[in-house]
């Protein structure tokens, strides 16, 4: 259907989902899922980075051993919610470095407003990952593409945990070049800009806000 946009179906993703979508499920639990489930779907979106070898001594003998090549990658939060996927993508890779962008959607426009940007230096020699949960109307993220290729990011990939197909479309016709991963591609987008089915705001259910 989208042949930028990969759908993660390992069944412990899709488990840990479903638990994330019921209203039921409290704050400190969905927080739990969430940082789970953004370690698996992190193999998925670090599938192609770079590879080299290097020169080592196991017990037995010397070897060449393959390596990550380059800088260490950046992963980029979306705020507030993306620090949901951030907090567990670190805890498989924490030598990356890491940045923020902080965005607030309009609710009467939908459009979103920058507040906050700080990433890595020399973006344009790391693979950049921007994560945010829920691509939604896809405005926001597409800005924050924008913003990274704006400071010198080439090699961009978009993880969020759900998507509606909106989303994927605005994120296609903006940036071709971004792969997308996620555990779910959703119906589609109520009058408020919310993902259908979905799960609510993951923002307020990870924090417990309203």
């Amino acid at each position: 259907m989208y042949d930028h946009l990969t759908i993660v179906k390992h069944p412990l993703v899709q488990h840990k989902l479903t638990l994330m979508r019921e209203k039921t499920t409290s704050t400190a639990v969905f927080r739990q899922l969430l940082r789970e489930i953004s370690l698996l779907l992190a193999y998925e979106v670090t599938r192609e980075l770079e590879m080299t070898t290097k020169q080592v001594e196991t017990p037995l003998q010397v070897m060449d051993a393959p390596t990550l090549r380059g800088r260490k990658l950046a992963l980029i939060s979306i705020l507030r919610a993306g620090n949901g996927l951030l907090d567990g993508m670190l805890e498989l890779i924490p030598s990356a470095r890491v940045g923020f962008v902080g965005l607030y959607r309009d609710e009467q426009t939908l459009k979103p407003h920058k507040y906050y940007f700080k990433v890595p230096d020399q973006l344009g020699e790391r693979m950049v990952i921007a994560v945010d949960p829920m691509l939604a109307t896809g405005n926001s993220s597409a800005a924050a593409i924008d913003m990274l290729k704006e400071a010198g990011a080439k090699d961009i990939r978009f993880l969020c945990l759900l998507a509606a197909p909106e989303g994927v479309a605005r994120m296609k016709e903006a940036h071709p070049d971004v792969p997308i991963v996620t555990a779910a591609l959703d119906e589609k987008l109520n009058d408020l800009g919310y993902i259908v089915p979905g799960l609510g705001d993951a923002g307020d259910r990870m924090f417990g806000t309203k």
